[in-house]
């Protein structure tokens, strides 16, 4: 497999650890329609102190870099790929329907040279 293949299998693996560790329940990971994708499919209940709590559908796109100078992982996120994402959504709400709220989220996972690692998750996408 090549090295960029293991890093996308290793940032999707170190995205749902940390999504579970921050109260997500994930459902799905790489779910397929046709030929569209969604690397994490996950609820999570937010709490509005106005409107009680509300579980969100978050369809979460991951994107995963060793850390570089040419940019940062979430960089990589176009709209091109957004637009398959929604698509995906959209075929995935169809066969699960009853979803009030949804989310589009963007992961970003930097593995740094001293092992770290570094989460960015940017909530609530739309391009």
């Amino acid at each position: 497999m090549a090295s960029h293949n293991d890093l996308g299998k290793e940032g999707e693996e170190l995205a749902v650890k940390w999504l579970r560790k921050n109260g997500y329940h994930v459902l799905h990971c790489n779910w397929r329609h046709s030929r569209f994708e969604i690397d994490i499919v996950a609820t999570k209940v937010h709490t509005n102190e106005k409107r009680g709590d509300k579980e969100f559908l978050h369809f979460i796109e991951v994107k995963a870099r060793r850390a570089s100078p040419f940019g940062n992982p979430e960089d990589s996120v176009t709209k091109k790929k957004f637009r398959n994402l929604k698509q995906a959504a959209d075929q995935y709400l169809f066969l699960h329907p009853g979803h009030r709220w949804i989310q589009y989220d963007v992961i970003a996972i930097t593995l740094l040279r001293n092992g770290e690692v570094e989460y960015f998750l940017i909530e609530d996408v739309f391009l």
